[in-house]
């Protein structure tokens, strides 16, 4: 097994021989294995070890034994251990969520503290058939079918082409010792009853049944690949993106086939999961959205709009009399002319005595209405917004400036004709928008 390890390394784990990374060692026969295996290679590392307390003092034993194992190896070690069942409680999860939870938050820490790029776990062949087989009976996409990945960003998994039988017999010849987890064989958990009932009927069934399944495995991979592939070219064909907000044409996704499908590779990154439902906003009435934890997913008019979820925005900014700048939440720049010069959507010219200050900025409210420059008579802001064809979420980040009560300009837009400057107008006041 050495020897194909190393083999393996060379030429998909070349990475690993370049720099440390953080191997994580539970003390189980099969990370130990894997620091035996690394250490053995010459590889530089550190161990990573957790004890979640769960146990007592047999957790307390593993501990002791990755530390006694990281000290034979000449090899740093980071331990520390975690109040689970407290974390249970206060986030209302389960234990095998909490413990995968509190272990990769800690692990990213050390990383980013050490400047470590490259996290080392020691899954294998039978731990990737064994979430095949969980997601199976859950039901899932290809994404659930493709077993656990040997590598991520930041993750590699050097031993996912290794059975657990290698990995036993590996560990009985070089004489390592390691701990075993009692819990392991409590089949309550779906995970230890697929290991100890499931999994050995389909080996007696077929000895070959593993290595066929990697087979099956690595082609679902590649055509997860394919699928990949096109749902990029089709998102960048079909998707339009103006700052925060992305835009696609509801024809364009209806003439799909099949819909829900395409709906669900496009949003399921952003958290939306429930394609159906998406399906439905596709027909509903305008303004209707969804929400997942992340965006909003909004129908208008003929388009679904896409957009990461912010707070609401329901400050009111002053500005003082004399007062040249605002920062924040957008940019104006105010200064005193004695000479008009050309308006445009980004600079408007003012007559200063109109003007009460303190002036505010703001976002719309309910009611409001102005006098649009160069029209006769009042119009609503809603009214104004809706014949600008503006969507909802450019209804929800536009910002007024006003005097009193009174609107002064749809900032980038509309200037108030009440405002504008006259024959009689003796201070001009010139307001840039950046």
């Amino acid at each position: 097994m050495l020897e194909n390890f190393r083999n393996h390394i060379d030429l998909y784990f070349p990475h690993l021989k370049d720099g440390k990374f953080l191997l994580a060692c539970s003390g189980g026969i099969d990370s130990v294995v894997l620091a035996h295996l690394c250490f053995t290679s010459k590889m530089d590392f550190t161990i990573a070890h957790c004890n979640f307390k769960l146990r007592g003092e047999e957790s307390d034993k593993d501990e002791e034994h990755v530390r006694i194992m990281a000290a034979s190896f000449a090899k740093d070690i980071f331990v520390t251990s975690f109040d689970t069942h407290g974390y249970m409680a206060r986030h209302k999860t389960n234990l095998q969520i909490a413990a995968r939870e509190l272990r990769y938050q800690w692990f990213s820490e050390i990383m980013e503290e050490n400047n470590i790029k490259t996290l080392v776990t020691a899954h294998h062949a039978d731990d990737s058939l064994e979430t095949f087989l969980i997601n199976l009976s859950r039901g899932t996409g290809i994404e659930g079918l493709t077993g656990i990945p040997s590598h991520t960003n930041t993750i590699s998994r050097p031993l996912l082409k290794f059975s657990r039988a290698e990995i036993v017999a590996y560990a009985e010849e070089h004489n390592l010792k390691w701990r075993e987890d009692t819990s392991n064989e409590n089949t309550k958990y779906l995970r230890n009853n697929i290991r100890h009932n499931i999994i050995p009927k389909l080996k007696e069934l077929n000895p070959n049944f593993l290595s066929n399944f990697l087979k099956t495995q690595e082609y679902l991979g590649q055509t997860q690949e394919i699928s990949a592939t096109h749902i990029a070219h089709l998102r960048r064909e079909l998707f339009t993106k103006a700052g925060e907000v992305e835009k696609v044409k509801v024809a364009a996704l209806l003439a799909l086939h099949p819909t829900k499908a395409y709906l669900f590779h496009f949003f399921r990154d952003f958290g939306f999961t429930q394609w159906a439902d998406i399906y439905d906003l596709l027909g509903a009435s305008s303004g209707k959205e969804l929400h997942s934890n992340t965006h909003r997913l909004l129908k208008d008019r003929d388009f679904l709009l896409l957009k990461p979820k912010e707070q609401e925005d329901t400050k009111v900014i002053t500005i003082v009399e004399g007062q040249e700048i605002l920062v924040e939440p957008i940019s104006l720049k105010f200064s005193t002319m004695e000479f008009m010069g050309e308006s445009s959507p980004k600079a408007l010219y003012v007559d200063k005595e109109k003007l009460k200050y303190p002036l505010t900025v703001r976002k719309c409210e309910k009611g409001d209405y102005f006098y649009p420059l160069g029209m006769l008579g009042k119009k609503k802001v809603s009214k104004y917004f809706k014949d600008e064809k503006m969507d909802i979420f450019a209804k929800e980040n536009q910002w007024l400036l006003c005097s009193g009560h009174d609107i002064v300009w749809v900032i980038g837009k509309r200037a108030d004709d009440r405002f504008k400057i006259t024959e009689s107008t003796k201070e001009i006041l010139k307001i840039i928008f950046e």
